[in-house]
């Protein structure tokens, strides 16, 4: 029966999930599996990746072949590199000891990795709030300034009506008064 590490997808429309499974290789896609190795979530940044590692080693010994998404997700985690380590191990290249060192400094290297990019992502999502906020206090800002230059220019045009409104009275106040005395003096 030949065996495939493979992907079956679980979740909602839109916002995948997946379970890395062993699986008869002529079983459908979300069908029937032999064993549960692991999760994949792909929605996180970055993605989330739960493994037996031990698992998965055992399998690929055993000869299941891995499909391409998966034999990157096995990568990913370290499992290829522990069966290689483990395949040294039974030819005597390496110790046990050897090889969990290699393997161990991979996986805190690997780790390193994943926390400055994680770490970088912060930052840079802190970065563009910052970023936000500054602009909408500018905008803010230049909103009450226009407000109260409208203030400003709405008292100024209302004295300046008032001003004209006192000449016309003014005027009007002369003019009727120089009827009157045309009036009288006709």
């Amino acid at each position: 029966m030949p065996v495939k590490i493979r992907l079956q997808r679980h979740g909602k429309k839109g916002k995948p999930f997946y379970w890395v499974v062993a699986a008869d290789s002529r079983s459908k896609r979300d069908g029937k599996f032999l064993e549960k190795l692991g999760t994949y979530n792909p929605n996180t940044n970055p993605a989330t990746i739960e493994l037996n590692l031990d698992s998965a080693v055992q399998w690929l010994w055993n000869g299941a072949q891995p499909t391409e998404t998966a034999r990157a997700i096995l990568s990913y985690k370290g499992v290829l590199l522990k069966h290689h380590l483990e395949g040294g191990v039974r030819k005597g290249a390496l110790t046990q000891e050897q090889a969990d060192e290699k393997l161990a400094k991979w996986l805190d290297e690997k780790a390193g990795k994943v926390d400055a990019k994680v770490s970088g992502l912060s930052t840079a999502k802190a970065d563009a709030k910052a970023k936000a906020l500054e602009a909408e206090k500018k905008v803010n800002e230049d909103r009450i300034a226009a407000a109260k230059q409208a203030e400003a220019d709405a008292a100024a045009d209302a004295s300046q009506e008032e001003a004209v409104a006192a000449e016309g009275e003014e005027t009007a106040a002369e003019a009727s008064a120089e009827e009157n005395t045309e009036n009288t003096e006709a």
